[in-house]
């Protein structure tokens, strides 16, 4: 063979290409993402910090790997929505005017870290495969955490602190498991359920497993006795009968539906939130709410000084910053976050911050809820629902902005701009033009 019809041919891969490259490496991969970040608490009250970062940098490298191994099927047109870029963007750009830049920039490297995380599961996972390994991953998770809130509540009755957790089970809750909160764990078993019903409706796992993991699930949501769970389960229950309506309703008139369904999505947020009081009383859970939203007043206050710009991007609160320790100290508390994503990102990343991530969870939901309502499989229905439960969530909690709540959302966004972008389009059309060279065909629906 001539030195130019060696040329002709690629060169082979060698096997640790290959590996990289294999679907096999893939789903270790999503479980391995999946499990660290999930169980984030609990390593770190385990073995440290310093070991889960060091887990999660080497999940980095390793997911940077299979991304350039897999370069000649990943459109770099197509690798993350701008609004997910944006966001990311204008919280480094926070960096030069927070009050401590060096915890700003970590804080900003960890919540980097963590996107790339997603995106990386988001091209070389379809839907379904990852509904198969969030499913499998949250199963453990849960089982873990009944596990030791029977061992802390029942069997040795003392609390485990190391874990948080309080040992209440014997008086059947709240339990926290072994993510920390009370309202950690619903908001994780509330992602279960979903997962868990999906599985069950596309038969991707035996019917018993299925019906035994929404238990399991429902459960420990229960347990955890957290006042958002029930709006969370409000929220997603009626986006399930929507999205249902919508799916069974003829094309003709899905137009007219979707938009009578946004009117009544502004309606019933302006209702909620002017019978909020008699909402917080009927869910009994006066004090609670009454503290987040003198919380949340004092937050606007001092957004005040900075409208537009915010304050610098933390994510987690630093107690010792200002504003931080200004809020904490007039409320006599030790938040360690604003307790509403929105407001969070509001303080910290002003009305340009706020305008950016609420055109990035509201794009990735109008795309999800789109192709869920035009498509035959209810695969496609789990980006949406689990959307729905990040968005409503960050009414009450800051879960969306950091760790387990911030994979998931720009999991999520990546994968609704997959289907419905403008670059997706404009790459279909470049493809169309480039004299029927072959691209990488999508797996959607097959188990990995």
């Amino acid at each position: 063979m001539t030195g130019q019809e060696r040329s002709s041919h690629p060169a082979q891969p060698g096997w640790i290409g290959t590996l990289l490259v294999s679907a096999s490496f893939a789903r270790a991969l999503t479980l391995a993402v999946l499990a660290v970040v999930f169980a984030g608490f609990a390593i770190e009250r385990i073995a440290g910090q310093v070991t889960y970062v060091t887990i999660v940098t080497g999940l980095c490298v390793f997911g940077g790997a299979v991304l350039v191994a897999r370069r000649q099927e990943i459109s770099l047109l197509r690798l993350l929505p701008t609004t997910v870029i944006a966001f990311i963007a204008w919280a480094f750009a926070s960096i030069f005017w927070s009050q401590d830049p060096s915890t700003s920039l970590w804080s900003w490297i960890s919540m980097a870290g963590i996107a790339f995380l997603a995106v990386v599961i988001g091209h070389i996972r379809d839907t379904l495969q990852t509904v198969r390994a969030l499913g499998d991953v949250l199963r453990v998770l849960l089982a873990t955490s009944l596990a030791v809130e029977v061992l802390s509540g029942v069997l040795l009755d003392i609390p485990f602190t190391f874990l948080g957790v309080q040992g209440n089970l014997g008086e059947l809750g709240p339990v926290q498991g072994i993510f920390g909160t009370r309202n950690m764990l619903g908001f994780v078993a509330v992602l279960a359920v979903i997962t868990f019903l999906i599985e069950y409706r596309t038969q991707s796992v035996r019917p018993g497993l299925s019906v035994a993991s929404v238990v399991l699930a429902g459960g420990l949501a229960a347990l955890s006795d957290s006042p958002t769970v029930l709006v969370l389960a409000v929220g997603v229950g009626l986006a399930v009968a929507a999205l249902a309506l919508v799916r069974h309703t003829r094309p003709e008139r899905r137009r007219a539906l979707q938009w009578t369904l946004g009117a009544l999505v502004v309606v019933g947020v302006f209702v909620g939130y002017v019978a909020r009081h008699p909402i917080i009383a009927l869910l009994g859970a006066g004090s609670d709410f009454s503290m987040r939203v003198d919380l949340w007043n004092f937050m606007v206050d001092l957004t005040r000084f900075r409208p537009v710009h915010g304050w610098g991007w933390y994510g987690p609160w630093a107690p010792g910053e200002f504003p931080f320790n200004a809020l904490n100290a007039r409320l006599d508390a030790s938040h360690a976050t604003g307790l509403n994503a929105y407001f969070d990102v509001l303080l910290q990343l002003g009305w340009l911050g706020l305008v950016l991530f609420l055109a990035l969870g509201g794009l990735a939901l109008a795309r999800s809820w789109l192709v869920a309502s035009e498509r035959r499989s209810v695969v496609y229905a789990w980006t949406p629902l689990m959307l729905v439960a990040l968005l409503v969530d960050s009414m009450f909690e800051s879960f969306t902005l950091t760790g387990l709540g911030w994979m998931m959302l720009v999991l999520c966004a990546v994968r609704a701009g997959q289907s419905r972008s403008w670059r997706e389009r404009l790459g279909s059309e470049t493809d169309a033009g480039d004299q029927g060279l072959p691209h990488a065909q999508g797996t959607e629906g097959i188990p990995g």
